[in-house]
């Protein structure tokens, strides 16, 4: 039987043009040989399966190679591969050229050996090479016993260390020593090499085939190749896209591509039903969540032509990453990229690890549904988006509107100058007080008045619709009239924000502070509301919803926001009277105005 000889050796490269990925190291190396500039001692570091010994084997045979000119062609730097050191080098048989394996070779003996060593020429060539693979084995005792030797060895000796581990090096060996770090290698570029072996070895290979591989390498040539020999002896040489995905264990892209459109149906059964199809074949959950990911980043930096070369895949699966990046937003994206970090970084803490994983899930599929509020609403246009504001403390206090069919209709109060209305239908009468006071509901969340079902007008099943919405959502009010910003002036603002004081004149040291200090417009329509204490912020945070609705609605602009300030009212807060000390927490807490007055209580000045 014919010896077989894997694909990591049978193609590794011979000449500097041949590496991989390394294309700035090896010019470095070449113009070196150019310019006779060669150093004493080199370092090469990086991941495994790059190139470094590889480079140190053709650097050493480049040097000593009998048939380089650099006179006649200063250009080609390259071993021949026919003269005599050469093909020693080749045959193992070149004693000017060793490689020591430091694992095993590690103690001070042995670097007193090869120092030994060193003191005899070269037999056939310039140079006396050695290459020291795998240098951080080597004991701390051996680096000193190597440090004098390897800063002033002979002129014709020259040092290569390799290592994967760069760190675990004395720093009296890094100063001796020129480095080079090796990169990993891409996707591509792996990519193609291997269709290169692929064709030369007349294997059948899908290109997606082969980027899965050179995805399952992480930039390593040695570990592709290997992977593509073993799958090679699997599919009897017809590499496909489904085989390697069956062999290498790895989640396909369709069910990524699945799990994001059902994000936007609403249909949390089936999503579940493909995480449970992806647990079934014996995939871990964090490597679903890592897939997960890597998917929802792809389809981010996919909704641009500018970023999409940055996709590590195939053309059709770049293709295709593309025209379903414009199902969704940036907003939408980045808050399921938020969502699957957290459930990763939750992960391994997690005594159920796969209902975190479902409920991560079902977070994604309500931010698709318009449910869950996203990163911010101008980021994300067209989707119902909730605002988090204290505010959604309200929603409970619309519950008893439900009720509110139970109110007699034939109150004499209410009922009279209603059915009056509905009968006249007199467009004048929605400038009446009675009719302004029917509609304040739709301009604050907090109040319940309703008109029930039949009492007139004809709103009330409209008022009944907008306030279902707006209990799922409390900016429902805005939605189609984000871009409306008609113009106002100081005048208006100060109007509708008198009639908001009106209704907390119940808080006297609030009130009193807002009465007193005007609210200012600043730019971007931005409304600025001045107080004298975090007391104060607070209790007017909690208002302050309440306000900018109505601001937006009686000023038909939508684009108003409203910041707090806490200014200065010649004293600070710790020097405030205890008078003003008092009314703040009591509006802070009203049970302790209760506790007063049931005890009797006063305070002392």
């Amino acid at each position: 039987m014919e010896n077989f000889i894997v694909s990591a050796r049978k193609y590794r490269p011979a000449t500097f043009d041949s590496i991989v990925g390394q294309q700035t190291i090896t010019n470095t190396l070449k113009n070196a040989i150019k310019n006779h500039h060669l150093a004493q001692a080199y370092l090469f570091t990086g991941p495994r399966g790059v190139g470094k010994t590889t480079a140190a084997r053709i650097f050493a045979k480049t040097i000593n190679c009998l048939n380089i000119d650099l006179e006649k062609n200063p250009d080609l730097i390259e071993p021949c591969n026919t003269c005599e050191s050469c093909q020693s080098f080749s045959q193992n048989a070149s004693f000017n050229i060793m490689e020591l394996d430091a694992a095993s070779n590690n103690s001070v003996d042995d670097i007193r050996r090869l120092v030994e060593q060193v003191r005899i020429p070269p037999q056939v060539g310039k140079y006396k090479v050695y290459i020291i693979d795998e240098v951080h084995m080597l004991s701390t005792q051996a680096f000193n016993a190597f440090l004098k030797t390897l800063e002033e060895p002979p002129s014709y000796v020259k040092f290569i260390l390799a290592t994967t581990e760069k760190h675990k090096i004395i720093p009296t060996i890094l100063s001796r020593c020129q480095v080079f770090d090796f990169k990993r290698i891409s996707v591509e570029d792996i990519a193609k090499y291997l269709r290169f072996v692929a064709d030369s070895e007349h294997v059948q290979a899908e290109d997606e085939a082969l980027h899965l591989i050179a995805l399952k390498a992480d930039g390593g040539m040695r570990d592709a190749l290997s992977i593509f020999d073993q799958l090679v002896s699997y599919t009897n040489a017809n590499v496909s896209y489904q085989n390697v995905v069956e062999n290498l264990h790895v989640l396909d892209y369709d069910y990524f591509f699945q799990i994001s459109d059902l994000f936007l149906s609403s249909d949390i059964t089936s999503v579940l039903l493909v995480l449970n199809d992806i647990i079934e074949r014996g995939f871990d959950g964090q490597h679903f969540l890592i897939g997960l990911g890597e998917h929802l980043r792809n389809l981010l930096i996919s909704r641009d032509v500018k970023t999409i070369d940055l996709l590590e895949t195939s053309a059709s699966i770049k293709q295709r990453y593309y025209e379903n990046a414009n199902k969704f937003s940036s907003a939408f994206l980045l808050k399921a990229l938020d969502i699957n970090t957290q459930c990763d970084v939750n992960y391994k803490t997690s005594n159920n690890k796969r209902l975190l994983i479902e409920l991560s899930l079902m977070q994604m599929v309500a931010l698709g549904s318009g449910l869950l509020d996203p990163v911010s609403k101008e980021s994300a246009p067209g989707l119902p988006l909730t605002k988090k504001t204290p505010k959604i403390e309200s929603v409970p206090q619309k519950a008893p509107a439900v009720e509110m069919p139970q109110v007699q209709v034939n109150e004499p109060v209410k009922e009279t100058p209603i059915k009056e209305q509905v009968a006249n239908k007199e467009p004048e009468a929605s400038t009446e007080t009675p009719l302004t006071e029917t509609k304040k509901p739709e301009e604050s969340p907090t109040r319940i008045q309703r008109v029930p079902k039949g009492m007139g007008l004809g709103v009330s099943i409209k008022a009944e619709e907008n306030s279902k919405s707006e209990e799922i959502n409390p900016d429902a009010y805005m939605l189609g009239k984000e871009d409306i910003a008609d113009d106002f002036t100081q005048e208006d603002v100060d109007k509708i924000c008198d009639e908001f004081l009106e209704g907390i004149k119940n808080q006297q040291s609030l009130y009193a502070t807002l009465k007193s200090n005007k609210a200012l417009i600043l730019e971007d329509a931005v409304v600025q509301l001045h107080v004298y204490n975090e007391a104060q912020r607070s209790a007017l945070s909690d208002k302050l919803f309440e306000l900018v609705k109505s601001l937006r609605v009686k000023l038909n602009n939508y684009k108003i926001k409203a910041t707090i300030k806490i200014i200065e009212n010649g004293k600070t807060m710790k020097a405030s009277t205890p008078i003003e000390r008092y009314n703040a927490m009591t509006e802070k807490n009203p049970n302790l105005k209760k506790l007063t007055d049931n005890l009797n209580l006063e305070l002392e000045f």
